[in-house]
């Protein structure tokens, strides 16, 4: 009965649907524009049809139909309109999702879609298209369908239709692209803003074209040994460089990425859309002159880029991003946006280690003990046995004295009792999006062995710089229609994610100069005369990376310094020489606009206070030689006095005496007063 019913309904609708005869007949759709927060600057116009290019069917080159058949619909000559197969497994997920996820379209129906319908994902358009399709194939040829899709597609980019994408990526026409070009193409229309050969997926993209190739060859469509010698080439090598008018491109493209996400590519491209993003315009100026600037004093340590994201913590507004220090150079790889790339943060990491220990109870007058310790395995068969930068041991230190002198030793103990899930667990909390291997990662994480991007790390110290708060990252202010109705305005969130007392116990130390100069120096590169400014930097192993990340309660910037490649810099490119010096550059610039703010304190208690009051100056003694100390001041006998013997000194660093890294923590103790003594 409900497919008699359904039939009924299938027909009456075939019957009363019309299809104009032109296809080529359009109403004229607008251009959208991307704007800086105050609307006086352009940054990008997104435009459909003004950049199409019609071409004969002896313009198109047999393989790009192969290539684009192979790819798109590979029953197109058998079917007349639809594909049963395809729809009926499409339907049963979208039934068993409840919604319209798949759908199953052949190259007749995206051309029906894309002529008279929208991509609204609902039944009674997904009804229409199945119609139209059938009759398109009805009043035209295979060959005018293919060749009607093929000047119709978007291939991203602006790029509509073969003849213009084939100019835009490979600056030739449509009847002169090879086979791996060819191959290439096919593959974007599924996905045009993600496969981008502009954007950030080039491998998969690439995958994908391999697909497609190995595809051809297996049914035997074109000879093999041109399959072969296509395969070989990197045709990505042959992509032309991205001319289109375009300012701050980076930001550009992360801001269209995130439209199309939400509002689909049509609407984007074709809605006459006016896009006010949260762009600072001057200080992206700013930021972009102080990165080239950077990047070319820092050639002498062969660091060839860097990147620069700023953010406003009360908010959580992208204020500047510069993913490269030139979008249009090849020789760095510029066209990728490391700013949202996932690196590996170095140190920079490590506050998150101390803001979990802090939320479990320790506090950063908490003593703990900076001395050669072997954590045990690491999982490659050695022992973990890390060591400090300045290759050096500090003895008793507080967990300030260790974060701000970023001692790597005691911030491994840190991590390892502060819990290494539940350290990562609080960086998600704060805006950290990776790090998503469930117990994949090790102790090394605090010193940068897992990959963040600069945008999320930044984002992650910005909750730090709003007391505990956190607002998502957003990149737009406010999205008007084609009519000047605001159809998407900006909020603030400001939720609480982090206990404020945490927040400014971590803003205390990484503004405290004076714990940070033993090993940075009183006049390093992340203290501002007259600012209040809190800042952490990082390296990762052999050099490849270096990180500058600081704020202040109005905002937060990140630096990151180093090759695209991953190719190590020289011995001694950390943050604090070749990332410090761009932000700090910026922040000096960046601070004239705002009042001095000052971090709220956070509260002290005199139980915890330990060390904190007393005089910096004082003197290890092993266990064994206490009585030796008894003539001592008073005091010298109270820096002294945690270390009358072993589980005293121990019971500040655990929470849980039974913990089985005591023993180890203990032989690592011993051994460093016997070489002392």
């Amino acid at each position: 009965m409900f497919l008699t019913l359904a039939s009924i309904g299938f027909f009456y609708a075939y019957q009363k649907t019309e299809l104009p005869e032109d296809l080529h007949s359009r109403n004229l759709y607008q251009t959208s524009y991307i704007y800086d927060r105050s609307g006086e600057h352009i940054l990008y116009k997104i435009y459909n049809e003004e950049n199409r290019k019609i071409i004969s069917h002896k313009e198109i080159p047999e393989f790009v139909r192969i290539a684009t058949i192979v790819a798109e619909d590979n029953n197109f000559y058998s079917h007349h309109g639809i594909d049963l197969i395809s729809i009926i497994r499409s339907a049963k997920t979208n039934i068993e999702s409840k919604s319209v996820q798949q759908g199953g379209s052949t190259i007749t129906q995206q051309l029906a879609r894309n002529a008279f319908l929208d991509r609204k994902k609902t039944w009674r358009r997904k009804i229409l298209e199945i119609i139209m399709a059938i009759k398109i194939e009805k009043h035209y040829s295979k060959e005018d369908i293919l060749d009607m899709y093929l000047n119709e597609v978007p291939y991203g980019s602006n790029a509509y239709g073969i003849a213009i994408a084939s100019e835009t990526f490979f600056s030739k026409k449509a009847k002169d692209l090879t086979l791996d070009e060819a191959a290439l193409l096919a593959t974007l229309p599924n996905a045009p803003t993600y496969y981008s050969p502009f954007g950030n997926h080039i491998d998969e993209l690439v995958s994908k074209q391999q697909k497609v190739l190995d595809r051809i060859e297996k049914l035997k469509l074109i000879d093999s040994e041109k399959i072969q010698e296509a395969k070989k080439t990197i045709t990505f090598s042959k992509i032309v460089p991205f001319h289109e008018t375009i300012d701050c491109p980076h930001f550009v493209f992360y801001v269209k990425e995130k439209l199309e996400e939400t509002y689909g590519s049509d609407l984007v491209e074709k809605g006459g859309l006016k896009i006010y993003t949260t762009l600072d315009y001057d200080l992206q100026k700013t930021g972009e002159k102080i990165v080239s600037e950077g990047v070319r004093n820092n050639q002498k340590f062969n660091a060839e880029n860097a990147a620069l994201v700023s953010l406003d913590p009360k908010n959580g507004q992208i204020l500047t991003m510069i993913g490269s220090r030139n979008f249009f150079d090849e020789k760095i790889d510029g066209q990728v946006n490391v700013a949202i790339r996932a690196r590996q943060p170095g140190s920079s990491f490590k506050p998150f280690a101390y803001a979990k220990a802090f939320e479990k109870g320790y506090e950063p007058e908490t003593l703990i003990i900076d001395s050669p310790t072997d954590f045990g395995p690491d999982g490659s068969g050695k022992n973990y046995i890390p060591r400090n930068y300045d290759e050096k041991f500090h003895g008793l230190v507080t967990m300030r004295q260790a974060l701000a002198m970023s001692l790597n030793v005691p911030a491994v103990k840190t991590l390892y009792l502060a819990g290494v899930n539940d350290t990562i667990e609080l960086a998600h909390r704060l805006g950290i999006t990776t790090l998503n291997k469930k117990n994949y990662y090790g102790l090394s994480l605090v010193l940068g062995g897992g990959e963040v991007s600069l945008l999320d790390e930044t984002a992650g110290f910005s909750v730090f710089a709003n007391d505990g708060k956190k607002n998502p990252v957003t990149a737009i202010l406010k999205i008007e229609n084609v009519d000047g109705k605001t159809i998407f305005q900006s909020e603030s969130k400001n939720e609480v994610v982090l206990d404020p007392q945490i927040a400014r116990k971590i803003n205390s130390i990484l503004s405290d100069n004076q714990s940070r100069a033993p090993i940075f120096g009183i006049n390093n590169s992340l203290h501002i005369s007259g600012k209040n400014v809190a800042a952490k930097t990082g390296t990762s192993q052999k050099f490849r990376d270096a990180w500058t990340i600081g704020y202040t309660p109005s905002i937060a910037v990140g630096v990151w310094a180093g090759n695209n490649d991953n190719r190590p810099m020289h011995s001694g490119a950390n943050g604090i020489s070749i990332a410090a010096p761009i932000w700090r550059n910026f922040m000096f610039q960046v601070l004239e606009r705002y009042e001095n703010e000052k971090f709220a304190d956070y509260d002290r208690q005199k139980e915890n206070l330990l060390l904190s009051e007393r005089k910096k100056s004082f003197r290890m003694s092993h266990p064994k030689k206490e009585e030796k100390n008894k003539k001592s001041s008073k005091k010298e006998e109270t820096r002294i006095e945690f270390l009358k013997n072993y589980s005293s000194l121990l019971s500040v660093e655990f929470q849980n005496s039974s913990d089985p890294m005591i023993q180890r923590w203990k032989n690592s103790l011993n051994n460093f007063y016997s070489t002392k003594n």
